[in-house]
This record gives structure tokens, sequence and C-alpha cells, in this order.
């Protein structure tokens, strides 16, 4: 007797999806009717919103109960990767800035806010960090709250930097939920891996020649408006050229791909074949942005699969010497590059410590006292999230490059703190459970885990919050991890249950 497939089959809605799928139509039609009234009445902006709102409410009712959810995440990352965040947006003004994640997100976000009351497949799913993330949260809104009188003057940059940060904690809620099966978390990864291996062959080309497509996203969709202020000027480290990409800074480019290595490991194993040119270049692109940071990661990755997977890394890790003897080819300079980056003369740790005082030329040691000096005045709460401004007319700060310490001045003990509990929450569920794991599954536990303590890791040496392209890699695979484990717990726990259950992808 053949086994029973595991896989959630797709089907025909019940009477009881029926009516919910008619009360979301209903739905709909009251806010459209409410849109028209508003209209009117002469108040576009209530109209607009009311209409736009039903209209997505009647769709998300029709679509039910077959919304392809895993093309909705596809499309998101498709964005996240190839349009520059920062740099480009779109026309108008709805009083912030109109960028194509920030509007996809917020389709996508309200989409599935109403899929979760008229579709009675979807469901919120826990993750099995949700305490330590919602200590996080707690921390950031209780920092504000503590300082009512920073906040103030700075609400607008404040209310920015706190949606998007809890933006990307919908979007991780959105993916453990609706990710339901392994053929769309292998989709998700293996797009992941695609393309970060066409940015970090692209990073080697602007590497050698200075010549980057995504300077140009606005010839191709002619309805996206660039930014000219954003653009980075040319940016050397010896003799080489850092490559930028779609990223805001070569570090977070760097960074970037380094939480990506894992996943095409985890795709090279499964599938083999092409995938293992796929992480090679990869890894060079990494090396393509001359970043300290990225070096710094991808130790941390190695250390990572050396504890977790000792004995497969002392046979894969002589594989590493043919990536590195391809980069000089590739991008040659680099590596003495970053040579010279890691020993400069003088030494590493006074090079850091110079332009004391200096906001566009300090050093990661030089401004590790000043702010600690500042953080011992309000060492419990901070002085609220996002009150550290660094561009723009309200910048009240320098750059730190070290994220742990800016969230010690921001957050506080209590933060700073609700941070290191979460990664070790991450490490101990995603890591440290699936060491003796030898399964598909139980490697790409390993691999998100490697991938989310590089991100915790490089935080010492850079921003990572302030770049809303690596923090959202960091969200998402976080989802693809938390989502493995649960479909893989209802599939031990309920197995018929799980047969039985439509698919939402």
């Amino acid at each position: 007797m053949s086994a029973t497939p595991l896989t959630p089959r797709l089907l025909p809605p019940t009477p009881e999806q029926r009516r919910s799928g008619l009360a979301g139509l209903l739905v709909g039609a009251a806010l459209i009717l409410v849109g028209v009234a508003a209209a009117a009445g002469t108040r576009p902006a209530i109209a607009g919103g009311a209409v736009a709102i039903g209209l997505l409410t009647a769709a998300v009712a029709v679509a039910r109960p077959y919304l392809p959810w895993s093309r909705v995440l596809l499309a998101l990352v498709l964005v996240i990767l190839f349009i520059p965040l920062r740099r480009y947006r779109l026309p108008g003004d709805a009083g912030f800035t109109l960028e194509p994640y920030r509007l996809l997100v917020a389709v996508i976000v309200l989409g599935w806010s109403l899929a979760l009351l008229c579709d009675a497949r979807v469901r919120l799913r826990k993750s099995g960090i949700d305490g330590a993330l919602a200590f996080v949260v707690v921390a950031i809104v209780a920092s504000d709250l503590a300082n009512p009188g920073r906040v103030g003057p700075l609400q607008s940059e404040v209310l920015k930097a706190v949606t998007f940060f809890l933006s990307f904690v919908v979007v991780f809620y959105l993916v453990v939920s609706v990710v339901r099966d392994t053929a769309t978390i292998d989709a998700i990864v293996k797009t992941l891996v695609v393309g970060a291996g066409i940015i970090g062959a692209l990073a080697v080309v602007e590497s050698r020649t200075g010549f980057s497509p995504f300077a140009y996203v606005d010839k191709v969709l002619p309805f996206l408006i660039q930014d000219s202020s954003s653009i980075q000027p040319g940016l050397n480290r010896g003799s080489a050229t850092r490559a930028l990409g779609p990223a805001e800074h070569p570090i977070a480019l760097g960074a970037m791909l380094v939480m990506l290595v894992p996943l095409a490991v985890y795709v090279a194993r499964k599938f083999r074949g092409a995938w293992y040119v796929a992480f090679a270049v990869i890894v060079i692109g990494v090396l393509s942005t001359v970043s300290r940071t990225g070096v710094l990661m991808l130790v941390t990755l190695l250390l990572v699969f050396f504890w977790l997977r000792p004995s497969q890394m002392k046979r894969a890790w002589p594989m590493l010497l043919p990536v590195i003897v391809l980069t000089q080819f590739a991008v040659p300079g680099t590596l003495g590059s970053l040579k010279q980056a890691f020993f400069p003369a003088g030494g590493l740790v006074s090079e850091q410590q110079g332009m004391a005082g200096d906001c566009s030329s300090s050093g990661r040691v030089a401004d590790l006292g000043p702010t600690l000096d500042e953080v011992a005045i309000k060492p419990f709460m901070g002085y609220g999230f996002g009150t550290r401004v660094v561009t723009g007319d309200q910048s009240n700060a320098c750059i730190l490059d070290n994220q742990w310490l800016g969230t010690a001045y921001e957050l506080g003990l209590m933060g700073f703190i609700a941070w290191l509990l979460f990664f070790v929450k991450v490490g101990r569920r995603f890591g440290r459970a699936s060491k003796g794991d030898d399964s598909d599954e139980g490697w790409l536990q390993v691999c998100i885990a490697g991938s989310v303590i590089a991100y915790a890791v490089g935080s010492f040496t850079f921003d990572s919050l302030g770049f809303s392209q690596v923090t959202f890699i960091l969200f998402l695979v976080l989802g693809l991890a938390a989502a493995a484990r649960r479909n893989a717990e209802e599939r031990r726990t309920a197995p018929r249950a799980l047969r039985s259950r439509p698919d939402l992808t």
C-alpha cells in the first residue's frame, strides 16, 4: 500500500467559507458606498481610502479560497532585492515617501488582514519565538512612551522608524502563517538564491567597471522617480572599487549577500547542479564590496556551521579555496584591499580611534566612549526608538556603525537585553535544536540560524536596523524557518487534519 502524501490538498470551499466570503463582499460594498458618499461631500482622501479598502476587501472575498500567497511573497522578494530602497519612489505625496516596497507591503498587509476576517482557511500561527519578539516590540514602544519630550519634536522620524519595524514583524507573521508546505519554502529560497546570485555577479561587474544597472531602474520602470540625493558617490578602498548594487551602502550589500549564503548552501545540498555556482558567485559578490563587516559575517557563518555541522564542515571547507582563487581573478586587488583594511598602518584599533568628535569620519572605537557616557544618563529605557536621526533636516546624531551601541542608546538596558534574548532564542530553536538532524528540514533550520547569527554579529560593525533591505531579509528568512518548524510540528501532531486542510499557497 502506498503512503498517503502529507502535502495539503486544495479543497472546494465549505458552506462556512462561502458565507464568510459573502460577508466580505458585503463589507467591501459598504466601504465603496462610504467612499462614494465621501466623494460627494468633497472629501477625496477619505473617499479614495474607503473605495480602495472596499475593492481590496471584495477582491479578497472573491479570490478566496484560491488566493496565491506564495506568488505574493515572491513578488515582494523581487521588489526588495532588485528595486533599491530609498533610491526610487512613486509619484505623488502621501505625507511620506511612496517607495514601491512600502506600497506593496501595505497592500499585502491589508489584504492579509482582510483575509483573516473573511477567509476561514487563513489563520494566524505561532512562530515559536513569539515571546522574545514581543519583548523587543514592548521595549521599542516603552522607550518612546518614556521619552515624550524627545519624541515630540521628532514625531515623524519616530513614526517612520516604528512603522518600518512593525512592517517587518507583520511580514514575518505573514510568512509563518501562509507558508504551509515545503514546495513553497523551496520556491522562495530558490528565488532568494537566484536573486542573490544575479546581484553578486552584477557586483563583480560594478567592481571591475563602475557600471551598475541599479542606477537605471527608472529607465526600465518609468513610473519610478529616482532620488538623486540618495545616490552614493564612487566608493573605493585601497585599489578596489566597492560594489553598491541595489543596497544603500557597500556594507549593507555585503551583509545582505552573506545572509543568503547559507540558503545557497541549503539548495546546493538539496538540488545540487548549478546551485554550487550560485554559492560561489554570492561569496565573490560579498568580497567585491570590500567590506570588513561582510568578511566578519562570513567568518561567523563558518563558525556556526563548524558548531552545528562539524563533520560535514571538516570535509567541505577545502571547497572555499577555489572560491578565493576565483575572487582573485574576478575582482583583482580585492583580497589585497581587504588585507589592508584589516591591517592598516598603525593597527586597526588605532585607526578606529581616530577623528573623535567628527561625525563624518570618526571611527567605531572613538564613538564608543562618548555614546556610553550618554547611555549612562538614561540606562534603563534609553532616549526613545527612532530618535537618533543621522540624515536629513532633523539630523541630531552621528552614524555609530554599531547597531548594538545604537540600541543601548535608544532602548536602554531593557531593549539591549530584549534583542540579545531574541537572538539567543533563535539560535536555540532553529540552530541547536537541529544540530543532530541531517534531513533537508534540519539543514534549512541550521542554515537560517547561521544567517540570523551572522546578522547579530555583523550588527556590532554597522547600523543594521538603518538598512531596511538587510533587516527585511532577516525577518523573511526567519519566517521561513518558523514556518518550516511549525509545518513539521503540525505533521507530527495532526497528520490527518493536515492532509485534509486546504492549501493556502
